[in-house]
């Protein structure tokens, strides 16, 4: 009887957590800014970032880029690409900074496919 009680508090204390376990946008931008001042980046513009030397800022980072295509050949990263992901990624900063989270999360999408794989 005491089991038929708690399974049914445990599963709504679960659903009341659940926008609690979510990435925020402001992780999400992080880490796509990152990427976007990467080695891999600066491989496909053909120069550093705005920011000056490219650095992932994360000890597992790879010293070079890794050798190779992607394998989804839709997803090959251009510098037009990543230059649109740059000021998509500026509009996503300014969408979490309003509190606007629906709506920065899709900015972080379209972000995502505008960078593309990155080497």
């Amino acid at each position: 009887m005491r089991i038929a009680l708690s399974l049914p508090v445990a599963v709504m204390a679960l659903v009341a957590a659940g926008p609690a376990l979510a990435v925020s946008c402001k992780d999400d931008i992080s880490t796509i800014e990152r990427r976007l001042n990467s080695a891999g980046a600066e491989q496909v513009t053909g120069k550093e970032p705005a920011g000056g030397a490219t650095s992932s800022n994360s000890p597992k980072a790879l010293d070079k880029p890794p050798a190779g295509a992607p394998s989804d050949p839709s997803t090959k990263p251009t510098k037009a690409g990543i230059e649109e992901a740059r000021k998509l990624l500026a509009k996503a900063k300014d969408q979490d900074k309003a509190g606007q989270e629906a709506a920065c999360q899709a900015t972080i999408t379209q972000v995502k496919e505008k960078a593309g794989a990155l080497p």
